[in-house]
């Protein structure tokens, strides 16, 4: 169960029956609706439509004077009290109706939990955000499985194992990892046997490890996952040390129960797309299958307005509103209020300008390239990289020369010694009338920089008379609002996201009394923004 963060407008929400997460849904669908406009624009074509006319205008001049820090803060909620009504309330009334995502501990939802702390071995090759998610994840699914009395746990969407073998080691239980690549398979297996071999040595009596049984499946379908699940299942218990098994799609769903399969827990830490999804239709079909936790990811990968079981909607009165997403939208529900106020002011101004540029080039394709605009080119992450690479060459040059302590935007000279290939490039290009002062001459340098990668990119060449300054100082003076525009989206991001994990819950809830289902935000937020996790059980007698 869970409550909308305090400070909000209106009163608290809960989801903890079907009714109550209805409601809320319902809430959350007529603002969406409401907000139609704004949640379908896309920023790359924010000076091609002038995007920034379709918010109220007096919002878009009040936060364009404010600080940074300020606009960071707005997909938290946190409003000042100068700003417009009309624009506190809809910051306010946005955050009311997300799910609280604050960190709760393991014990406070599953007392008889505990959560081991993972050895330099067993965290061999993870990163502190992913070591947080093992240790926290492993020790619920413990939990569950000791309470469900099953000592086999499904690891779907396992990628390099590490879930699996905190799960085998650490916790002494059967684990099934099942995972679309063969390669993840044989890196699990090679690490689960170097693993093994380190807890047996130091193990004073004989005791047999087992190491994670891997599958290697693409699962298109809760069919496809519950037939390989239980078939790893059969007759062995998961006994079987190392396997590597290739499926393909038709394998036939396994309708009879089998007594011979033990109870089962299926488990996934940011399963992909539909894999979460397909997890729950499995959770309620299998009988074998008695809990699940899950914790889902990439919705933008979700398969939406299919006649045959999409990813999204899920629920009974989800798919009776007739809501749809759609890519763009599921695209938001991506990003992370706590990622957004941790920014720094510099990094938050390198977003903005990137964001500028990819919107600016859109102007050059649709001038020049209108046949390659209309096909919609992804280049965002090339001109990231882009970006990335020069400022990195320009932090490397202030510590040669002793100036740790000022890596703000590159003057036009640094960037002159660090355009390399793209500066040939460059020179080629109309830069524009002498007296173009430095802050404009340094980012329209940057726009060039960005504008010939991406032509790159596309295969498009670089042709002589673009004058890209031309197209810079038409747009020049609207950039100030492109901040302010994609903050007041991101407010409504974790909105998409609570929306499509209360589906999920509901999903579950109109199961009946015979399922127990809760979200719980299992992680750091700051660290994992993917936090919330779904619990369910089945429940006896």
């Amino acid at each position: 169960a869970a409550s909308p963060a305090s400070g909000g407008r209106g009163r608290a929400r809960s989801c903890e029956t079907a009714e109550q997460t209805r409601e809320w849904m319902e809430a959350i669908a007529s603002f969406l609706g409401r907000h139609r406009p704004l949640l379908e624009a896309h920023v790359v074509n924010f000076f091609k439509d002038r995007l920034w006319e379709m918010v109220d205008a007096d919002w878009m001049e009040c936060l364009r004077r404010e600080p940074v820090e300020s606009l960071l803060m707005l997909p938290s909620g946190c409003v000042q009290d100068h700003w417009p009504s009309s624009l506190q309330e809809f910051i306010l009334t946005a955050r009311s109706l997300v799910l609280p995502r604050e960190q709760k501990s393991p014990q406070s939802f599953l007392p008889n939990s505990r959560v081991a702390s993972i050895g330099t071995v067993l965290a061999q090759g993870m990163n502190s955000k992913k070591k947080h998610e093992i240790e926290a994840l492993s020790g619920i699914v413990d939990a569950i499985a000791r309470s469900r009395g099953a000592k086999t746990v499904v690891d779907v969407g396992s990628g390099q194992g590490y879930l699996a073998q905190a799960l085998s080691f650490e916790y002494q239980l059967a684990v099934i990892a099942i995972d679309a690549s063969s390669h993840h398979a044989s890196v699990t297996n090679t690490r689960a046997e170097r693993i093994k071999k380190h807890y047996a040595a130091k193990c004073v009596e004989k005791q047999q490890f087992k190491v994670p049984r891997t599958v290697t499946c693409h699962v298109l379908s809760s069919d496809t996952l519950a037939a390989v699940t239980l078939d790893a299942c059969q007759d062995d218990h998961g006994e079987h040390i190392t396997e590597t098994n290739n499926c393909n799609q038709s394998i036939p769903q396994i309708e009879q129960p089998n007594h011979s399969i033990p109870q089962l827990v299926l488990a996934g830490l940011h399963a992909c797309g539909d894999l979460s999804v397909n997890m729950l239709r499995v959770f309620v079909s299998c009988e074998q299958v008695q809990a699940l936790v899950s914790v889902g990811c990439c919705y933008n990968l979700l398969s939406e307005d299919t006649d045959t079981c999409p990813g999204f909607p899920i629920s009974k009165a989800a798919k009776s509103s007739k809501l749809v997403l759609g890519k763009s939208i599921r695209d938001l529900a991506c990003q992370s209020a706590e990622r957004w106020r941790n920014l720094t002011k510099e990094m938050a101004l390198q977003n903005f300008d990137i964001h500028a540029f990819r919107a600016a080039f859109q102007m050059v394709l649709e001038k020049y390239f209108p046949e390659v605009s209309r096909l919609s080119p992804s280049i965002g992450r090339q001109g990231k990289a882009l970006r990335r690479q020069r400022l990195r060459k320009v932090m490397e040059s202030h510590l040669a020369m002793g100036k740790a302590d000022d890596l703000s935007y590159p003057n036009c000279k640094e960037q002159n010694m660090n355009t390399d290939v793209v500066g040939s490039s460059i020179s080629r290009v109309n830069v524009g009338p002498s007296d173009t002062n430095l802050d404009e001459c340094c980012k329209l340098t940057l726009f060039k920089d960005f504008t010939i990668s991406g032509l790159g990119r596309l295969g498009c060449g670089f042709v002589e008379d673009v004058n890209l300054l031309e197209i810079w100082k038409d747009v020049q003076h609207f950039t100030e609002f492109i901040g302010p525009f994609w903050c007041l989206r991101a407010a409504l991001g974790p909105l998409v996201e609570t929306y499509i994990l209360l589906d999920r819950l509901l999903f579950l809830q109109e199961q009946g009394s015979a399922v127990e289902a809760s979200l719980f935000p299992l992680f750091d937020p700051a660290m994992s923004p993917r936090n919330m996790a779904l619990v369910a059980w089945k429940l006896t007698g």
